[in-house]
């Protein structure tokens, strides 16, 4: 048996873009005719909004390179 390097090129790694954005099309129509998932509220999306608002923040080096780009993007 071949030993795995990293490289190899089974399952959704094999398929091309087109092959796998189907299959996840059809994943997602069937997680919702099934009920299994998941929307959003308005609260929740509020929430983790939030929450990814404040640990992007947290990354002043980040924030600082925005600021510097200012009214540029």
């Amino acid at each position: 048996m071949k030993k795995s390097n990293g490289n190899s090129r089974r399952g959704f790694a094999s398929m091309s873009a087109t092959q796998r954005k189907l299959v996840a099309s059809k994943g997602g129509r069937t997680a919702q005719a099934s009920g299994k998932a998941h929307r959003f509220d308005y609260a929740e999306a509020q929430t983790a909004g939030r929450k990814g608002g404040l640990a992007i923040s947290a990354d002043r080096e980040h924030m600082a390179e925005i600021g510097r780009m200012g009214g540029l993007h």
